[in-house]
């Protein structure tokens, strides 16, 4: 099943499917949930003071991402475009120069500090 789930995610999303930034969030979201959830099972075992200030970022990105991406709420509808407009929004919570799986041409189109209001 997840071979299935994996060639969905490549053949299925991206630029005249999806929106051209889909892939690289989605990409940017695992690899930052990742390094938090890695940071979280470290704090188990040194605590949280052994953390340095951007370890204790991809911490607090992790608990929100679980928060408000993750535990979407049973009535909450939300579209592809605004799934991706709030990974963004969490991903604001990085410094830019940690978003390296995003190319700088996307980050300008995207990023909530770039974007203009519609």
């Amino acid at each position: 099943m997840s071979w299935e789930l994996s060639r969905l995610m490549k053949e299925g999303i991206g630029k005249g499917r999806t929106r051209e930034d889909h892939r690289e969030v989605s990409d940017q979201l695992y690899y930052a949930y990742a390094e938090g959830r890695g940071f979280r099972d470290l704090v188990a075992v040194v605590g949280e003071e052994a953390l340095s200030a951007r370890d204790k970022l991809y911490l607090k990105f992790a608990d929100e991402f679980e928060r408000r991406f993750v535990n979407q709420g049973v009535y909450e509808d939300r579209d592809i475009d605004e799934t991706l407009d709030l990974g963004w929004e969490l991903l604001t919570m990085l410094p830019e120069g940690e978003l390296k799986r995003i190319d700088p041409q996307t980050i300008k189109a995207y990023h909530p500090k770039y974007r203009r209001p519609s």
